[in-house]
């Protein structure tokens, strides 16, 4: 009954928003920035600026009005086992929280960035508020099954989507202790130069950490201190360690808990997420499909321009499908697509030739097709009664995407003079689009509906 029913009112809500669309377009509201006129306003020789790392770009936040997604929120009770550890009530409003970055309609597009690291540091935190009164930084398998179901049930019970294990490749083993020989308390701090530890993690720089890695380093550290039991257990040096990345990275998991149980909530969150998101920023988190009928279009045989960009802008429109990606997502999702195409011959620069930016790489938002970077550091959904549902947008999305010089991808953005967040931004003197809070807000509502349609 529940798949029908939560279909039902997803296609309720779809036609609302499609509703308040109508209005909005038929006052004669619109946006003053299309797709077309911003393409040909784009510099085609434009490099990415050179700024001062202190200058952050400058976020916007389109609110979704509240009445077509109340059947998004509206709380259930859930049927709990009885028998989790973990103490809910006591993170009652990051429970919320994550709920509402993971809410039904939003959480496959924003898993990558939001949803899925909100998830993760939650379960980190409950597990290791826990341990304050269990002694272990771990659940058995019996249990982390029980406390998996239940902290599902409850954040579905919110609003949040019922797929999150699979969203989000989340596994009752993801609690437990893995590979790892130390899940005590004690036992770890005895382990474990504790007081280093906090220093370097008690409060994280998010600008600088991702590069100078002072808290990911200490963490790293501890993991292997207590890697390191394990061959002690067997009379062996330690020698194996370092290439024993499997039970590294589950020891981590266990230093992570340690840390949600010293710091504040909320300070923990920050801790996690920051980190987090210095792994989500390496790397473009879309997949590529085959890209024969640019290759095609664009060969070097070739010379019809409008042909090549019409193949160019149909790919990137199937990427534009996936998901919402941060500013330096799309960087290395430009970079990405360069290589492969100048592996592919592709010698011209197609980016520039055919106007293509960085918030093409990004889903898009309303008939009037705008894209939305999110911020590189780490952000929420945010739901209001009255104002309905937001979330931060990066509007300084016009810079063109840098064509690759090499069949190599760039170095890290950590040898850079720009560091995040202030790259990407908006380039001295290039136009910076207004919208208004109205409009923005009913062409991402109709976007969401076309996707849940879909």
């Amino acid at each position: 009954m529940r798949g029908p029913l939560v279909r039902s009112l997803h296609i309720c809500a779809s036609i609302l928003l499609l509703l308040v669309l109508c209005m909005h377009e038929s006052s004669g509201n619109v946006l003053g920035y299309s797709k077309s006129s911003a393409l040909a306003e784009r510099r085609a020789d434009l490099l990415l600026p050179e700024i001062s790392p202190n200058a952050a770009p400058q976020p916007f936040l389109p609110l979704l009005a509240p009445s077509p997604l109340t059947p998004f929120t509206n709380s259930t009770i859930p049927k709990l086992s009885g028998t989790c550890v973990l103490n809910f009530t006591a993170l009652s409003n990051m429970m919320m929280v994550t709920s509402t970055d993971c809410m039904a309609a939003f959480a496959p597009v924003l898993a990558n960035v939001v949803c899925c690291p909100q998830v993760e540091a939650t379960l980190v935190i409950l597990i290791g508020q826990s341990s304050k009164y269990t002694n272990t930084l771990a659940l058995n398998g019996t249990l982390a099954a029980h406390c998996l179901s239940d902290f599902q049930q409850i954040l579905v019970g919110q609003g949040a989507n019922d797929s999150l294990s699979k969203i989000c490749s989340i596994r009752s083993s993801n609690l437990t202790g893995g590979s790892c020989p130390v899940s005590d308390v004690s036992e770890f701090e005895s382990t474990v130069e504790t007081s280093n530890l906090l220093a370097a993690c008690g409060k994280i720089d998010s600008v600088n950490e991702c590069c100078q890695q002072v808290c990911q380093n200490a963490i790293l550290d501890a993991a292997r201190k207590l890697t390191e039991k394990a061959y002690s257990l067997l009379n062996l040096d330690g020698s194996h360690v370092f290439s024993d990345h499997t039970r590294i990275n589950d020891c981590k998991s266990i230093v992570l808990r340690w840390l949600g149980s010293k710091l504040e909530p909320s300070r923990a969150k920050e801790v996690l997420r920051g980190i987090s998101n210095c792994r989500i920023n390496k790397v473009c988190p879309l997949k590529f499909p085959s890209m024969s009928h640019v290759i095609e279009g664009c060969g070097a045989a070739k010379s019809n321009q409008t042909a090549c960009c019409s193949s160019v802008e149909s790919y990137v429109s199937h990427l534009q499908r996936q998901s919402f990606v941060t500013n330096l997502q799309a960087l290395n999702c430009a970079a990405s697509l360069g290589v492969r195409l100048r592996k592919a011959n592709i010698t011209n620069n197609v980016y520039s030739q055919c106007r293509i930016s960085l918030k093409d790489f990004s889903l898009q938002v309303g008939v009037q097709e705008s894209g939305c970077l999110l911020p590189s550091l780490p952000s929420d959904v945010v739901f209001d009664q009255s104002a309905g549902v937001s979330f931060l947008c990066d509007l300084n999305d016009n810079i063109p995407a840098p064509w690759p010089a090499t069949t190599q991808l760039p170095a890290s953005s950590c040898n850079k003079t720009v560091k995040i967040p202030a790259l990407p931004a908006v380039a001295s003197g290039q136009r910076n689009f207004q919208r208004t809070g109205s409009n923005y807000a009913a062409s991402l509502m109709a976007s969401v509906a076309l996707w849940i349609l879909m």
